[in-house]
């Protein structure tokens, strides 16, 4: 490695080579020191750090930031999907290359991670977050180690996750009173209004209700399927200039069909007078407004595309009516009175004045919350309501949405007592 001394002006300045990022080689300086012995110090200390990044260690010659690009290149773009591909090369590119991108891959040790996820710990980052880092920066390691045998183990292998004291996330249970309230603002006729009502009677998520077309739905049986979701994605620029924001004027985006979460969440909803009603008057109203506005009214087509690993996807595109399209229809539930679709970003709208205006703690998944402790309380089978929510395990269900209430003590203290009094009399 080369590196020496200068003097600028009246101070002194050290220089030295750093290793090759995206192929260019780097160089380091660092002036103001009153002399020439201070800039030599420096100098050592600075090649020191950069060589062994605070460790004894052989180096190699490939950067952190070279090694990252290029197990994003081999392994993150043909095995995760889109969005997966996203969070990935964000951390990489916020997280990971500012830290260690300009040290030597074999730099790296157990005791340097586990002090950096310390820190990570202590900037107040959420612990999902921080554990989502350290994950990503994991399994780059574990590539390193096998199939490319950069290095001999794996350095995150002995590093803990920090316990991260933090109160859990407020989950929200709606009273019927706030509930009155909210459909009371966005009564029937509001574009809200079923997405309102679906959240609330069946407990779907909100990518599961704003991805349902009339097809999911049978009014007859009075139940409807979830066989997809919605997801919004760009298109027409890969990922690393999505996260990078380069080349705006391809940065466009639209809204997609997607496979379900998991596999248990493709299921069968059942659903009641209340929704049902909801439903008939809305798909009644849907054929009275196209047939109002006609020409003009808008209607969604799908259009077949390839993502980055060649599997096939459905881009949701609106069209005018008047416009004759060879691309298949479909009709999508949450739609305006002039067709338009209604999406989750439509959805913020909503929130904020339920937030603002009704001051009620409020956000879709609330409706999802409420539905399932309403049918725990009520006595509902637990199994029951795993399977309507669409979770893969019972454990799920019953950390995340069965907790105490104070109708569920009640009813607890009911059942001994009653027990008791039988057996007594028995």
């Amino acid at each position: 490695m080369t590196g020496g001394t200068r003097k600028r002006g009246a101070t002194w300045s050290y220089y030295f080579d750093l290793g090759k990022i995206d192929g260019k080689r780097q160089k380091k300086e660092k002036g103001g020191f009153k002399t020439k012995k201070e800039a030599e110090t420096a100098l050592a200390k600075a090649i020191n750090e950069y060589n062994n990044a605070g460790a004894v260690f052989t180096p190699s010659e490939i950067t952190v930031s070279d090694y990252l690009d290029q197990w994003y290149d081999l392994y993150c773009k043909p095995n995760l999907k889109y969005q997966s591909q996203v969070t990935y090369l964000r951390i990489i590119e916020i997280h990971l290359k500012p830290k260690y991108g300009k040290y030597r891959l074999k730099a790296l040790t157990s005791a340097i991670l586990q002090e950096y996820a310390n820190d990570l710990k202590m900037s107040g980052l959420a612990k999902k977050y921080v554990s989502c880092i350290l994950t990503v920066f994991g399994a780059a390691l574990d590539y390193a180690v096998e199939p490319m045998h950069y290095l001999s183990a794996n350095p995150m292998r002995y590093v803990k996750l920090p316990k991260i004291e933090r109160s859990p996330r407020e989950r929200i249970v709606l009273s019927m009173e706030d509930w009155e309230r909210i459909v009371e603002r966005f009564p029937s006729g509001s574009r809200f209004y079923i997405p309102l009502m679906i959240g609330f009677y069946t407990g779907l998520r909100i990518s599961e209700t704003f991805g349902l077309t009339w097809d999911d739905i049978d009014l007859e049986k009075r139940e409807l399927t979830v066989n997809k979701q919605i997801v919004k994605r760009n298109f027409g620029a890969d990922v690393r200039k999505v996260v990078e924001k380069k080349d705006k004027r391809k940065l466009r985006s639209s809204w997609y069909f997607a496979t379900p979460k998991t596999q248990s969440s493709k299921r069968t909803v059942k659903f009641g007078e209340m929704l049902y009603q909801a439903l008939k008057q809305e798909r009644a109203e849907q054929m009275k407004n196209e047939l109002k506005h006609g020409e003009r009214y808008t209607i969604q087509v799908v259009k077949k595309e390839l993502d980055e690993k060649g599997n096939e996807m459905q881009r949701i595109v609106p069209v005018q009516k008047s416009l004759q399209s060879d691309l298949p229809r479909v009709k999508m539930v949450c739609v305006t009175e002039h067709g338009e679709y209604t999406s989750t970003d439509s959805f913020k709208y909503c929130s904020k004045i339920i937030h603002k205006e009704l001051k009620i703690a409020f956000d879709y998944h609330s409706l999802r919350h409420t539905h399932a402790t309403i049918l725990i309380e009520s006595g509902a089978d637990v199994k029951d309501v795993q399977t309507r929510l669409g979770h893969a395990n019972i454990q799920t269900t019953l950390q995340t949405y069965v907790h105490d209430t104070e109708k569920m003590a009640n009813r607890s203290v009911d059942i001994f007592e009653q027990a008791v009094k039988q057996k007594k009399l028995s």
